[in-house]
């Protein structure tokens, strides 16, 4: 009877995601990791920062390191427009923000539609996947963000 519940409650479990898009892919991340979506502004180059850092900002008087996802993922780079976003994001107490093409929505998608990862997806490295939503048109990309970044380099971002 408590597998019976539990496996009920599995099915009907929503997960609450924040969607944006790089190229043409869409992702995923946890709503609750994420602390705040702002516009792009100044970002100010760190010398010696590995290539997928874009520099620091200056929000509300914390500096905060920003990742280009796109640099991350391997992915041809793309000037920013009105439509680029960054996503405030907290990775084992570093806060960290994610330069994305755009923020889509807020969705809430029963758990039970999310499969694991196919090896490859579009050249992104599956390590960096939690797993793979089936939406009614179209699939979601969920990123495991504790696996974004290695202990290293979170350590190195820490020290920004």
């Amino acid at each position: 009877m408590q597998e019976q519940y539990t496996r009920q409650d599995k099915d009907s479990a929503l997960l609450q995601l924040v969607t944006f898009n790089i190229g043409d892919e869409e992702f995923g991340v946890e709503i609750l990791k994420v602390q705040e979506i702002i516009r792009m502004m100044g970002i100010t180059r760190v010398p010696k920062a590995p290539d997928f850092v874009e520099g620091v900002i200056n929000l509300r008087g914390k500096v905060i390191p920003i990742i280009d996802l796109r640099k991350r993922f391997g992915m041809a780079t793309q000037e920013h427009d009105k439509h680029t976003r960054i996503i405030v994001i907290e990775i084992s107490k570093v806060i960290v923000g994610f330069v994305v093409d755009s923020v889509s929505e807020v969705l809430r998608i029963p758990a039970n539609t999310v499969e694991p990862p196919p090896p490859i997806i579009s050249g992104i490295e599956s390590e960096y996947i939690s797993g793979v939503g089936k939406l009614a048109d179209r699939l979601l990309i969920l990123l495991d963000l504790d696996r974004l970044l290695s202990k290293g380099e979170q350590s190195m971002l820490a020290g920004v």
